[in-house]
């Protein structure tokens, strides 16, 4: 089995309740989730982030499904373009409508790590293996060590 990727792969650190590093890592995880290759889903998360600047979901939400859709073949994605570019939309106008645009913002509303993985996996398109993915290298930098059990 080959080693999976992890942030500093695609030239990054997450930095706990740095928002920044964990909308890319949240937006790498669901495109790692899919059915694709790790190549592929990587070369296409570097297109999005890197060549094209979307990375926040406000910038991501802002593209039309033509322009996601280009992107999406920009870095290999064929198959699955079209199923995945209407998922990005909604899952960036679930952020931003519903958590200020902000994976800390699920933390915050979530009142336990439970709670923030249920909401994570109520986002169209981000079933276990992006929540695996996703929680694997983040889950201490978004809920810390109980910090937000008190809230």
């Amino acid at each position: 089995m080959r080693r999976q990727l992890l942030p500093r792969d695609l030239g990054f650190e997450i930095k706990p309740h740095d928002e920044s590093t964990l909308f890319k890592w949240f937006l790498a995880s669901f495109l790692f989730g899919n059915r694709i290759s790790q190549t592929i889903a990587a070369e296409t998360w570097r297109v999005i982030v890197e060549v094209h600047g979307r990375d926040t979901p406000r910038k991501l939400g802002a593209c039309s499904h033509a322009q996601l859709v280009r992107m999406l073949g920009e870095g290999g994605y064929r198959r699955y373009d079209e199923s995945t570019a209407t998922r990005l939309s909604l899952l960036c106008r679930t952020l931003i409508d519903d958590y200020d645009g902000r994976i800390l913002g699920i933390a915050e509303a979530a009142g336990s790590r439970e709670d923030f993985e249920r909401r994570l996996l109520a986002f169209k398109g981000a079933g276990p293996v992006t929540l695996g993915i996703f929680m694997r290298e983040a889950g201490a930098a978004v809920i810390g060590d109980g910090e937000h059990d008190s809230e």
